[in-house]
């Protein structure tokens, strides 16, 4: 099943997406806008992290595809208690030529709309660098996440410590922000 956005298609991770991931995953420039750290990795690294995945895993991960880029980079719900009805979501566009085109935000979207209209999740939490002030425009100004909190020089990046951005948002501050922009009614 793909979870359609107005924009974005989330999908399954297949293997012909590996090498753009591999790609990814080694870029500076794109690791130091993210949360998570990697070291240098292989192809061969990539393809043992795709063989974990599977769907009964608390941990799911998808492709962001766009019809007219293929994939542009990918989006998570992981550490999903569904006892407590949360999750963690996080998001990383690996295109640059992707950016800045409202991609980002409709896959955030898309993401609440899934957890908290078909999964029944009740909380989203994420979390981002100081340093990158898109996924904080995004997250905040465009898709009604809220600042919880920050952890002061929780990142190492280029020799400098970088705050930590703690962001959340409720299944009921989902639904009044789409009552308010009218987001999935728009065309």
């Amino acid at each position: 099943m793909n979870i359609k956005g107005k924009l974005i298609t989330l999908r399954a991770i297949e293997r012909e997406d590996l090498a753009v991931l591999h790609k990814w995953a080694n870029d500076p420039e794109i690791n130091s806008l993210l949360g998570a750290w990697h070291f240098p990795s292989s192809l061969n690294d990539q393809q043992k992290w795709f063989e974990t995945l599977n769907l009964n895993s608390l941990n799911q991960r998808y492709a962001i595809d766009v019809p007219e880029l293929g994939i542009i980079g990918t989006a998570n719900l992981v550490d999903i208690n569904w006892k407590d009805k949360n999750a963690f979501h996080g998001i990383m566009i690996g295109n640059t030529q992707a950016r800045g085109k409202g991609y980002a935000a409709d896959t955030i979207m898309t993401i609440m709309r899934y957890a908290f209209e078909e999964l029944g999740l009740n909380r989203l939490d994420g979390s981002m660098i100081a340093s990158n002030e898109g996924s904080i425009g995004v997250y905040i100004k465009k898709c009604g996440w809220v600042l919880e909190g920050t952890k002061k020089e929780w990142y190492f990046r280029n020799n400098k410590y970088w705050d930590k951005h703690v962001v959340g948002i409720t299944r009921g501050q989902y639904f009044e922000l789409i009552k308010k922009n009218n987001y999935w009614n728009e065309q």
